[in-house]
């Protein structure tokens, strides 16, 4: 079995990237949920995690995330009302 099939030997040939980014203020289930609606509406978006209490998003998406998503994901935090800090270093 290769590392793209499942248990049941179907599979999966889209890649499965992980970035996490920063943003201040995610304090409360309220603010994970904003954040959280805010940024799995992207397009290139397939998965999202925000933490409470340390604002880290974890994004999924079907390839390296460039300087332009980072941005979409910038402004689309800033304009949920939260403070977009960047991404933390692998």
């Amino acid at each position: 079995m290769s590392n793209c099939c499942t248990p049941d030997g179907s599979c999966n040939t889209s890649a499965q990237i992980k970035t996490t980014y920063k943003v201040d203020g995610v304090g409360s289930a309220h603010c994970q949920g904003v954040v959280t609606k805010a940024v799995e509406g992207l397009d290139e978006i397939t998965a999202v995690d925000v933490e409470i209490g340390t604002g880290l998003v974890t994004v999924t998406t079907a390839t390296e995330p460039d300087e332009a998503l980072d941005a979409l994901i910038a402004k689309t935090v800033d304009e949920a009302g939260y403070d977009f800090a960047g991404r933390v270093a692998a």
